[in-house]
C-alpha cells in the first residue's frame, strides 16, 4: 500500500502563505540546496501528485509556462496529477484527472501506487485528508519567519491528531525539515 504524503512549507508561525494567496514570499528564505535536492528526488519517488483547485490552479499556470528546463517542470508536468474539487471537472494539464470525491479515489489509489503520493499546498485537502485518516505522512519545512498574519496549514478545530518524528533536518539557511510519521487509528 503506498503512502500518502503532505509535504509543505510553513513560516514559524504556521502560515503557509501571508495574507494575500500565493503570498509567499517566506519560501525564498528556505530555498538552497536541500529543498533544490529534495525537489528532484521528488521526480522519481512520487507517484501521483494531489492538489486541491485553488493549489492545482496555481501550479498549473507556473509549470506550464515556466522558462527553466530541468527536472523539476519535467516531473511536474509529467508524473499524474489528481486534483479534488467541486467546481471544475477537467483539465487540460497533461495527466491530471479532477475528481469530486478525493477520499475514494485515494482510498483506491493508495492500493494500487507503487511509490509514495504527495499532496502539495492545498491546506483545506489536507485537512479533509486528515479527518478521513488517510495522511500517513506529513513533512514540512518550517522557515524561520513570523509573519503574524496569513492562512494557518492547520485548520483551528480539529480533533487531535498524534504524531511520532521520522526525522530531522537543518537546512544551511536556518529552516528546518521534519517529517512526521500520522498515527492513524
Amino acid at each position: 500500500m503506498a503512502k500518502l504524503c503532505i509535504w509543505n512549507l510553513v513560516t514559524l508561525d504556521g502560515f503557509f502563505e501571508g495574507e494575500t494567496k500565493w503570498d509567499l514570499q517566506f519560501h525564498g528564505r528556505a530555498w538552497g540546496p536541500e529543498l533544490a535536492k529534495l525537489s528532484k528526488e521528488y521526480g522519481d519517488t512520487t507517484d501521483t501528485l494531489v492538489f486541491g483547485r485553488v493549489t492545482y490552479e496555481g501550479m498549473k499556470a507556473y509549470w506550464t509556462t515556466a522558462e527553466e528546463e530541468d527536472e523539476v517542470k519535467a516531473f511536474m508536468n509529467g508524473l499524474p496529477k489528481l486534483v479534488a474539487s467541486r467546481t471544475i471537472t477537467a483539465s487540460d494539464w497533461n495527466n491530471t484527472t479532477v475528481t469530486a470525491d478525493i477520499v475514494e479515489d485515494i482510498t483506491r489509489l493508495k492500493q494500487t501506487a507503487t511509490k509514495p503520493i504527495r499532496v502539495f499546498g492545498s491546506s483545506e485537502l489536507c485537512d479533509s485528508l486528515l479527518k478521513a485518516g488517510l495522511v500517513d505522512e506529513i513533512m514540512l519545512c518550517v522557515v524561520p519567519v513570523l509573519l503574524g498574519r496569513g492562512t494557518p496549514f492547520f485548520k483551528p478545530g480539529r480533533d487531535t491528531t498524534t504524531l511520532t518524528l521520522k526525522s530531522s533536518t537543518t537546512t544551511a539557511g536556518g529552516s528546518v525539515i521534519l517529517t512526521y510519521d500520522v498515527e492513524n487509528g
